[in-house]
């Protein structure tokens, strides 16, 4: 049960850093400021709870853990519902404090940080670009993650390295989908958009997932 907790919270963490910047400074702080909010924020929780849980605060690092014989199966639906709830109960939050603005905040109408493909992506990237963005930057998370928490790998500074690849991927992710590399990221918005949010969620979702498989997959034969 601590383990489900602090991914719970981990999770919630990360999407109130990740996402609240996007929404309540994102026009000033742009992807990069974004990108390494997210990626510091990670890094943070890597060390809060890592000790924990592992700190995978993402259904897609979870999936591809226990593909590549890191997580036990049994354990995946626990993270995974812990994930979502902590995603959903930071995005509620951030609603609270965004509708503290002049004139309030409407989710729908302003996006919420949404992600999108289509006329929803901020540069206008289809389904295909939309899928393979969120597809293989997954696969760079998750392969580092992989690495960087190997048993041969320098002990105590994996935190540092996947909380890079985080930040890196949303650099380059943000314009074309506003980054998820999580759906428990997209998640949490898109239920309080509403929408074309959640008709959009599904690739969100499979996306990274397979990403993740495909990284430990990848990382297998590279092992071997």
């Amino acid at each position: 049960m601590k383990r489900y907790l602090a991914e719970l919270v981990g999770t919630f963490v990360l999407v109130f850093v990740g996402v609240g910047s996007a929404v309540l400074d994102g026009h000033a702080l742009g992807p990069l400021g974004i990108s390494l909010a997210f990626g510091l924020a990670l890094v943070a929780m890597a060390y809060a709870i890592g000790p924990i849980s592992g700190c995978h605060i993402n259904p897609a690092v979870t999936v591809g853990l226990a593909v590549a014989g890191r997580c036990k199966w049994a354990d995946v639906p626990g993270y995974v519902v812990a994930q979502i709830v902590g995603a959903i109960a930071a995005s509620a939050v951030l609603l609270v404090i965004a509708g503290g603005v002049a004139g309030g905040y409407d989710p729908a109408a302003a996006g919420f940080a949404a992600n999108g493909f289509g006329d929803h992506s901020p540069g206008g990237y289809g389904l295909t670009a939309a899928f393979l963005t969120e597809m293989f930057f997954t696969f760079v998370l998750v392969l580092t993650v992989l690495g960087a928490t190997a048993d041969k790998a320098p002990a105590g500074f994996a935190g540092l390295p996947i909380g890079f690849a985080l930040a890196i991927t949303n650099f380059a992710a943000i314009p074309v989908t506003n980054a998820s590399i999580n759906p428990a990221r997209s998640i949490g918005p898109a239920l309080f958009v509403g929408g074309w949010a959640l008709g959009q969620l599904w690739l969100f979702i499979l996306a990274p997932i397979v990403g993740g498989i495909l990284a430990a997959i990848v990382y297998q034969m590279v092992r071997e």
